[in-house]
């Protein structure tokens, strides 16, 4: 069962393909930062992007490199229902602790479709733990909270939510009784926690684990605001790309490269962000 503090980790890539030898020396890195997991090909790993084989091979190697120290959660979440049920029935085959789905983007699908959709993304994984990823930024539509209730009674797995809503208006709706919520937003780590939830999937902690996880711990408001603070900092370059680059900086054997159509740094922003850092 998911709990604490799970980076919402990056994929290495290199040349244009994933760059499987740096997997390992990445999740080693999660690791030395005292998380308790990770959820892999979600939105900072730049999952919707890349074909299903290529997230099938991403998946096995992160599970691999785990090695069984941090729990490896996988993102299933694709355009179709019948990519999403390949990859949820993968993870489930493949030693993945959990699946979970994000409504997929574009469409705005009614609440028979998304709910039709999430049950088969929860029957392909089954008994496996299943999440809905809720990300009305991403997806275009918010998860309405009837569909979650009727997903209660055709997937006897779902098990929770990550919620990347904010502000806390906006994601507190999610806090449900008898469902597990993590927090997506890392300003609000502590109202969310306070408010039930029982961890953080955070884009942040994939290249400040650390900082992510103390304030996961030993929650704060003012350890919230700190990692909001540095989530804006971040947030102030091509976001993928700029993970890459501190993770890089930090000595790791990670490519800056991104999956196009997002962009890598430019020079001065290379220069920028790691002045940034030597600062901070």
């Amino acid at each position: 069962m998911l709990r604490g503090a799970l980076a919402a980790a990056v994929t290495p890539l290199r040349d244009g393909e994933l760059d499987e030898g740096a997997v390992g020396p990445y999740v080693d890195f999660l690791a030395a930062g005292g998380l308790n997991g990770l959820l892999a090909l979600g939105t900072t790993g730049e999952g919707i992007l890349f074909s299903v084989k290529e997230r099938q091979r991403a998946l096995e190697a992160f599970v691999a490199a785990a090695g069984g120290r941090l729990q490896v959660a996988a993102h299933c979440g694709a355009q179709t229902t019948a990519d999403t049920v390949a990859l949820a029935a993968h993870a489930a085959e493949g030693g993945a602790a959990a699946v979970a789905v994000i409504g997929p983007p574009y469409f705005q699908l009614d609440e028979r479709a998304l709910l039709a959709h999430f049950a088969a993304a929860g029957a392909a994984c089954a008994p496996l733990p299943f999440y809905v990823y809720e990300f009305e930024r991403a997806s275009g539509y918010a998860v309405p909270l009837t569909v979650l209730h009727e997903l209660r009674e055709q997937a006897p797995n779902l098990t929770g939510l990550k919620v990347s809503d904010a502000p806390f208006e906006r994601f507190a709706p999610y806090l449900l009784e008898g469902l597990e919520v993590f927090v997506g937003p890392e300003a609000l780590i502590f109202d969310g926690i306070s408010g039930g939830a029982v961890g953080a999937v955070s884009g942040l902690a994939a290249a400040f684990p650390r900082e992510v996880a103390e304030v996961v711990a030993a929650p704060t408001a003012e350890g919230a605001a700190r990692l909001g603070e540095l989530r804006a900092a971040v947030e102030g370059f091509p976001r993928h790309a700029a993970l890459k680059f501190l993770l890089a900086e930090a000595g790791l054997p990670l490519a800056e490269e991104v999956r196009a159509p997002l962009r890598g740094l430019t020079a001065e922003e290379r220069d920028e962000l790691r002045a940034w850092r030597a600062s901070s």
